[in-house]
Parts: C-alpha cells; sequence; structure tokens
C-alpha cells in the first residue's frame, strides 16, 4: 500500500502524479475516435459489429430495442423484495430531486424592462445504462427518474446485454417502473455514437446521460458539441477521511465497496490523521477481502489504485479532498471535525457524513442523483440534478418608456466597442419621428 505524508517535501507531486493515472491514455483516446468515425459513416452495420466484437452479442438493427413486453415481463419476474426496494428508493430520489426543480421568475431592472426566465425539458435525452456484468439497476433510477420529473418528452435508454442479447430483469423492470418504452441493448462506445449522431433504427438525442468506464466517458468527451453531455462520469472513487473515532473495519468495508466495480481504473483514498489509523484499516482491508465475491478484481484495484495520506490536520485533509476533487467523500471523523470539513471541501461530488453513513447508501436510496463527476472534473462538475435536464431561456421586454433609460447606456457600449450599428439599433427607437 503506497502511503504519503502531507509534510513530506514532495507531496504535492507525488499527489498529481497518483492522480494523473486516471487521465485517458493516448490509445483509448484513439480507440474510441476510430469507433465513433465507423458507427457515424456505417449506423447500424457498425453498432452490430461492436456488439459483437465487446459484447459476445449476435445483434441485427430490428433486435436493437427491447420490446415492450420484455419489459413487462421483466417486472413481472423481479422477486417482491426487489420490487419493494426500487419503489422505496424511487421515492427518495424523487422528493430530494423535486426540491431543486427551478422555477420560473420575471421581475423588472433598473431601467423599468420586465425581465426573467424559464425553463423548459430538453427535448429528448439519452441515457446511458451501464451493464453487462455489473448490471446498474440503481443508474435507472438516478438518470430516469430525473428526466421524468423534468418532463422530457422523449427519453431513450441505452444498455449492453449479455452474449445472447440479454438485459438483466432488474434493469429492466426498473425502466418499465418509470414508465421507459424507448431502451435499446446497446452499450460501450457504439451506444454513445448511435444516440450522438443516430442511425437507421435509433434517432439521435439532444443530450446524453449516465455514467460508464474510461471508453464510454472519453467518448461523451468526444462527441460533445454535436450533443449536450452531463458530465463526465467515468470509472469509481472514494475518498475516506478518518480520525481516531473511524471504526476501521466501516472504513475498509466501504473502501472495497468503491473497489468491487473492478475495471482496474477506479481510484481509492484514504487520508487519515494518524499513521495507526491506516494501519489499522489496512488490516481490515485485507481481512474483508477474503469475504466478497470479487476479491481478485477488487484487490487488483487496491494493488493499482489505492493511496493512504497522512494528514494530521482537518485543513490539511480538506486541501487533499480539494486538490482531487472525489467522486465520493466519507467523513469518518468527530461531528466538530466533520461540520468543519464540509465547510471547506468545495470540489466533492457526494459528501456522507459519519460512521453510519456508507456510500453504498447514497448509491442506492438516499435521495441525490449518484451520477457523479470522477478525475478531478469535481473542480467544475456538479452531480446530476434535474436542472440538467432542462433549458433555461432568458426574456427580455423593454416598452417605450425603459427603452429611452437604457438608450445611454447601449450607446457608451457602443462607442467603446466601435459598433455604430449597435447603438443605432436602439437610438431610431427614441429618435423622435
Amino acid at each position: 500500500m503506497r502511503t504519503l505524508r502531507y509534510t513530506d517535501r514532495n507531496f504535492n507531486d507525488e499527489l498529481a502524479a497518483f492522480c494523473r493515472g486516471a487521465e485517458v491514455a493516448p490509445e483509448v483516446t484513439a480507440a474510441v475516435a476510430a469507433i465513433l468515425a465507423d458507427v457515424r459513416a456505417r449506423g447500424d452495420l457498425a453498432v452490430a459489429n461492436y456488439a459483437a466484437k465487446f459484447d459476445g452479442a449476435k445483434l441485427r438493427s430490428r433486435d436493437f430495442r427491447v420490446a415492450p413486453a420484455e419489459l413487462a415481463a421483466a417486472a413481472k419476474r423481479l422477486p417482491a423484495p426487489e420490487r419493494k426496494a426500487l419503489r422505496e428508493a424511487h421515492a427518495n430520489i424523487e422528493a430530494f430531486n423535486r426540491r431543486g426543480l427551478p422555477k420560473a421568475w420575471q421581475g423588472r431592472n433598473r431601467q423599468g424592462a420586465r425581465v426573467g426566465e424559464k425553463y423548459d425539458p430538453i427535448r429528448r435525452v439519452g441515457l446511458y445504462v451501464p451493464g453487462g456484468q455489473v448490471p446498474l439497476v440503481s443508474t435507472v433510477l438516478m438518470t430516469a427518474s430525473l428526466a421524468k420529473i423534468a418532463g422530457c418528452p422523449e427519453i431513450a435508454v441505452c444498455t449492453p446485454s449479455d452474449s445472447r442479447g440479454r438485459v438483466a430483469d432488474g434493469l429492466l423492470a426498473a425502466l418499465h417502473y418509470l414508465g421507459i418504452t424507448e431502451v435499446y441493448r446497446i452499450g460501450g462506445v457504439q451506444a454513445i455514437a448511435a444516440m450522438a449522431y443516430g442511425t437507421e433504427s435509433i434517432p439521435p438525442v439532444d443530450k446524453i446521460f449516465g455514467p460508464g468506464n474510461a471508453y464510454v466517458c472519453e467518448a461523451k468527451r468526444q462527441v460533445f458539441g454535436v450533443v449536450g453531455v452531463d458530465s463526465l462520469p467515468g470509472p469509481s472513487e472514494v475518498m475516506i477521511i478518518a480520525d481516531e473515532t473511524a471504526r476501521p473495519d466501516f472504513a475498509a468495508a466501504d473502501l472495497l465497496a468503491q473497489a468491487e466495480h473492478g475495471s482496474g481504473r477506479e481510484k481509492i483514498y484514504l487520508v487519515a490523521s494518524s499513521p495507526e489509523i491506516v494501519t489499522a484499516i489496512a488490516a481490515e482491508l485485507e481481512l474483508q477481502l477474503g469475504l466478497i465475491s470479487r476479491s481478485e478484481k477488487t484487490r487488483r484495484v487496491l494493488e493499482a489504485g489505492f493511496l493512504a495520506v497522512v494528514a494530521a490536520k482537518p485543513a490539511e485533509a480538506a486541501a487533499v479532498a480539494n486538490y482531487v476533487a472525489p467522486e465520493h467523500l466519507e467523513l469518518l471523523v468527530k461531528e466538530t471535525v466533520a461540520r468543519k470539513l464540509t465547510r471547506l471541501i468545495t470540489t466533492a461530488g457526494a459528501i456522507m457524513v459519519g460512521n453510519h453513513t456508507p456510500t453504498a447508501l447514497g448509491d442506492f436510496t438516499a435521495g441525490p442523483s449518484h451520477v457523479l463527476p470522477t478525475g478531478r472534473t469535481g473542480r467544475f462538475f456538479s452531480g446530476l440534478r434535474v436542472a440538467d435536464f432542462l433549458r433555461r431561456t432568458s426574456i427580455v421586454h423593454y416598452d417605450r418608456k425603459s427603452v429611452r433609460a437604457g438608450h445611454r447606456v447601449v450607446a457608451a457600449f457602443a462607442a467603446m466597442e466601435q459598433l455604430d450599428a449597435h447603438g443605432r439599433s436602439v437610438a431610431v427607437r427614441v429618435q423622435k419621428p
């Protein structure tokens, strides 16, 4: 296990070097660009080719879309406890996100003109839901629920199938529960390409949402501009800040929970107030690795992507967190310290406070969307919210009186910027006929 001390002379350089390991490799960038170009050129044929190559699924274009009957059948097959869990999680997610629904407003500016804003749902959105070996049923709720609250008229979902073309029942059941009917059994870069450019079978969308692996994340980055994207949520990250009040077994369990995604590109951080805490949590990690089913992949993630930092002071721990901008941040510290850190840390995707708030609660049921920025993009992106599914339009309405009040300001700026036609467009409205 690699451990750094905040007071080390080269600490900043070594932390930066570790974080750079999450950057996209040139070979990933090139591979993504090639697939995007191929799907843009060949449409359904290319999508089918990559579904066979990467997922082992032999699909024809007429097989891409999941029939409504499949969605309904999956919902019927889902065991009652899992249906209940879907309903309970959805209730929390909907209640939380309805509070963030922005509202239109109008008022008067200093010149007497009516000004305001209105919000309209994005016409057609595309949701990417990771599937395959780890079907992220919760991601359906964490994306589609928000699109529904926003009132998006068209919601298309792409998710990969297995080699037989099947999608997990839980995932299809969640889509059926939310009333989503346009679902494609397509994943990976080819799904992002299909949603961005459109194919013979898949109409293009206006904006793409959802998490994915490094390739999917890079694909979203490359198609931005052709379509909108929510953010760049890639391989999972967690940072735990722990002091002497932290339960080592809790901390280890939470670190393993994010490492078990197992792509090999996850980033796992432990920031502890003393070396003894690091040692105690490391011992628990080794002990608990033998208790989970995906232990081999999890161990590889820890070997490549786990960093421990000893930071004795809360301000030092906050500085580390603000640099890393972790997707998930857990504060396993005294309550007074947690309040201070919550105030000081400004770049985390989501903050979980206290020994009894594991990241898994935020992932599945707490309420906020678990679609969060990774790879240090939390410095400028926030977690997914309803407002991301809306367009804001500003509204300006001057009348004869207020345009006169604004004339002098426009005339001054037109002179400074040497744009006389701008000035004249207002002047003609205030001159006497």
